[in-house]
């Protein structure tokens, strides 16, 4: 009985061994592409050898792990904590940019500018500790849903991406993400989704204040921006948190150009990915005009500055992973 587990488990070991990586990449140059780069530079012999400690791979987020559209889902918590708050708050039916929000009107909302991002941010970010704003958008991660595919939004994150990011650290790579998310936000729950801890996740920041609240030290969000981890905040943000260039960063709009430029000038063997959305059947087909995830420039630029363009549509056998409570009569529900 022994002889026969030692033989299925080495028997299992081979399989695990012999199996393809990346299976929900179709076989193409872009999954080449990739195990080609990770081949060179985790091979002792290879010209390209990179030791492990300088393995720093650093991924977007919105639009590049998970899905963006039609909204980031950032502003989707803000809008429902605005909602839910909005019956202690009377005086915000007539407030702006509360009053836009509440009533959906996009414009107006958007016309409030930096003014008006910094109220929201207040009301549903700040004046509260680190411990209780972590609590909240752990309980509304755990139960809101993407309004097309009807997932949680922990569910709709790309399988593809999931299987590179185990992939990467199975060979030795560090995987960080560097999005202009909020970054406590996501770090309330990449680790279970992603794999990614919290130290590992950077991020746009407001500002903090360390203070002794009823005998207890705490840190208090103030209602204040601190730090904007997009477009060239990206590489600063990747200096201060990091403090090493990564080889490798995926992103997929304008917003990232900056850190792939940042990240493929640097010597020796570097890879830089864009996920093109071109898929509107599975996913959303989305570049150019775009008013979430934009992608103009690094379209335009890919090819002279040799980064590889990753298509939804043709690089991806399918897009998420199996959710068994997917909803087949929502639009767009049951697409993979």
């Amino acid at each position: 009985m022994r002889h026969l587990l030692t033989l299925v488990a080495l028997l299992a070991f081979s399989a695990l061994a012999s199996a393809e990586p990346l299976p929900s990449w179709t076989d193409g140059p872009t999954r080449t592409t990739i195990t080609a780069f990770v081949e060179d530079v985790t091979t002792a012999s290879s010209p390209s050898f990179v030791p492990p400690a300088e393995r720093i791979a650093v991924f977007d987020n919105d639009g590049t792990l998970w899905v963006e559209q039609p909204m980031y889902t950032q502003l989707a918590f803000i809008i429902d904590r605005v909602k839910a708050l909005a019956p202690e708050h009377p005086e915000w039916k007539q407030e702006q940019p509360f009053k836009a929000l509440l009533e959906g009107d996009l414009k107006a909302l958007q016309a409030s500018g930096m003014n008006g991002v910094t109220k929201l941010l207040a009301a549903t970010h700040a004046n509260m500790t680190t411990t209780e704003f972590e609590r909240i958008v752990s309980d509304w991660i755990a139960s809101a849903r993407h309004p097309r595919f009807d997932r949680l939004y922990t569910q709709v994150v790309y399988q593809p991406m999931l299987e590179l990011l185990d992939y990467l650290r199975a060979n030795g790579f560090k995987t960080f993400i560097v999005s202009g998310g909020g970054i406590d936000f996501m770090r309330a729950w990449t680790e279970p989704v992603y794999g990614i801890p919290p130290e590992q996740v950077v991020g746009s920041q407001i500002a903090m204040q360390y203070k002794v609240q009823d005998g207890m030290p705490v840190l208090m969000r103030q209602p204040e921006v601190a730090f904007i981890d997009d477009n060239a905040g990206k590489p600063v943000g990747i200096q201060r948190h990091i403090g090493r260039r990564p080889i490798l960063a995926f992103g997929n709009s304008d917003g990232d150009y900056q850190m792939l430029e940042w990240t493929t000038a640097g010597a020796g063997k570097r890879l830089g990915l864009i996920l093109h959305h071109d898929d509107g059947e599975r996913e959303y087909a989305y570049d150019r005009e775009s008013h979430v995830g934009r992608l103009s420039k690094g379209l335009d630029d890919a090819v002279s500055k040799g980064w590889t363009l990753v298509s939804m549509k043709r690089d991806w056998s399918r897009v998420f992973p199996v959710a068994p409570e997917v909803s087949p009569s929502t639009p767009g529900g049951g697409h993979e």
